[in-house]
């Protein structure tokens, strides 16, 4: 019996009561080999769209051009593009101008620095930051149906393109940070992103199969929330699932394991509008 078989039932039986949590965490360290951290586990022939690990249903929707839920998203992102916002009287195309031009390949490259603030921004940071700066708009809080909706419109522009994130310079600490946090076991559950999304990927727990963890559909539309959701809320809910505390809205945590997803993503495309259980 695998590890992560075990662990499955391990869980199942703590959440029915037949075993407490302690002897759950202990049976998993038991049964755990510790990891060490290494650069690239799965090779880059190996990649797999989450897409992959799902069922026909599910791919026939993200295909059908009428049926994508993520598709009126997508419109509202269109119509916020051009929409003028703010005291600068100006809308995103004022500046940037055609979407299918000025913005293609800009999603393959985030999160990356910004070189005004040295900080690490993803892709909806940099967002904000035009919004708030050059148009002079009220903030658009995190997870909220406009951001999300511009992302997937920007993301959009790079569809099919493979993702080229950069590691290096002021980068390069984000990276080792969220290589880091990839490998490291957390939570009551006692375990770590790297045991189920490169050791185990392909079998089935409970009633799914564990995907590979890629970034590259993001922002999805997930069947379980009924909405379009971003990367860091599909992180936020692996945190709840091994009971790990989670960082705050915004945590720059949550932006280092984007640049480690992303960099460990490269040769996928990006595949938006997408589509996830």
């Amino acid at each position: 019996m695998g590890h992560c078989t075990v662990m499955a039932i391990t869980h199942l039986l703590w959440r029915q009561g037949r075993i407490g949590l302690g002897w759950a965490w202990l049976l998993g360290m038991c049964i755990t080999m510790p990891l060490q951290a290494q650069q690239r586990i799965i090779p880059l022939d190996k990649l797999q769209s989450g897409i992959a690990f799902t069922g026909p249903e599910i791919l026939a929707l993200q295909g059908d051009d009428f049926a994508n839920p993520a598709l009126p998203a997508l419109d509202k992102g269109a119509k916020l593009w051009k929409q003028v916002a703010g005291k600068s009287d100006k809308s995103c195309q004022s500046c940037h101008g055609e979407l299918t031009s000025s913005m293609k390949g800009v999603a393959t490259r985030y999160p990356a620095i910004d070189k005004e603030s040295g900080q690490l921004f993803n892709l909806e940071d940099r967002i904000r930051q035009c919004r708030q700066k050059q148009q002079k708009a009220s903030e658009w809080p995190l997870e909220s149906d406009e951001l999300l909706a511009m992302t997937l419109h920007v993301t959009s522009a790079s569809h099919g393109m493979p993702i080229q994130v950069s590691i290096e310079g002021k980068a390069k600490p984000h990276f080792e940070a969220g290589q880091k946090i990839f490998m490291t076991r957390q939570g009551q559950m006692n375990l770590a992103c790297t045991q189920c999304h490169d050791q185990r990927y392909g079998i089935k727990l409970f009633t799914d199969r564990l995907s590979q963890g890629q970034p590259n559909a993001y922002p999805a539309y997930r069947i379980e929330w009924q909405r379009l959701a971003s990367l860091e809320r599909r992180l936020r809910f692996c945190y709840t699932g091994v009971k790990a505390e989670i960082p705050a809205w915004g945590h720059m945590d949550m932006r280092d394991i984007t640049l480690y997803l992303m960099w460990r993503a490269q040769g996928l495309n990006i595949e938006v509008p997408s589509v996830r259980k």
